[in-house]
């Protein structure tokens, strides 16, 4: 495999297309060489070769796959296919611009779905999945001090791992559908919700919530939580309309 994918009309993908077409390209790739979990990849530099794409670009790419599970880069290792590389749900490149209403809507279907699933991790408590909590939450203190555009793919990624850590399989599939194949929706939800510290801190009292086992708490945490993005998101789209 030579190329990602088409370029558009204008002579080159835009950014986000580019990215969701060469991770796509990666998921193809591993499935095609039949790759299995914890199977090593090329090289970030080679891979960027093999797919005509800049280094940076290849890097964003796979960073989207890691934050699916699809692959895991390793510092000073390398890159190897995930978990969840059989049962990813990746996003359509092609998809327009997502509508306000669009929004609402996402967030709406997140509020009922997700607390009680919070419920449910903080009943389970996964070991696996409370460590992949903590090392998600402390990478995006990490993006949010040094100003990493990476810290919606992590976000994201949090909450997908709270499904983990309650231990059920599907819903946690379920959950990935829902947020990840609508990643850019989510994206600019962020964009809208604009306080990074907030979320933060909304984030981290659920992660404390589920660590204690506080099962009421954290369902009430989650709704919190999303009725809170909620607001602020119709807010600033009415500020826009």
């Amino acid at each position: 495999m030579s190329s990602y994918g088409p370029a558009t009309g204008t002579g080159s993908p835009e950014r986000r297309s580019l990215s969701n077409d060469l991770a796509m390209a990666v998921a193809t790739m591993i499935h095609d060489e039949s790759l299995q979990p914890g199977d090593q990849l090329e090289s970030v530099k080679t891979l960027a070769g093999r797919f005509q794409v800049a280094v940076p670009t290849m890097r964003e790419a796979l960073r989207r796959l890691e934050a699916m599970g699809g692959v895991n880069l390793r510092h000073g290792s390398g890159v190897y296919v995930g978990e969840n590389v059989r049962r990813m749900v990746l996003p359509n490149p092609l998809s327009p611009k997502p509508t306000g209403d669009q929004l609402i809507e996402l967030l709406e279907a997140r509020r009922q779905i997700e607390p009680p699933i919070a419920a449910l991790a903080a009943t389970v408590r996964s070991p696996d999945g409370i460590d992949l909590l903590v090392d998600t939450l402390d990478e995006a203190r990490r993006c949010i001090s040094g100003h990493d555009d990476r810290l919606w793919l992590v976000n994201l990624n949090f909450h997908r791992t709270i499904a983990t850590t309650g231990g059920n399989t599907i819903l946690a599939e379920v959950l990935d559908s829902i947020v990840f194949i609508h990643a850019e929706e989510q994206r600019e939800i962020l964009r809208l919700h604009g306080d990074e510290e907030r979320d933060f801190d909304e984030h981290r009292r659920i992660t404390e919530l589920i660590v204690d086992g506080d099962v009421n708490a954290a369902r009430q945490a989650m709704e919190e939580h999303l009725d809170n993005v909620l607001r602020i998101v119709r807010e600033r789209l009415s500020r826009e309309s």
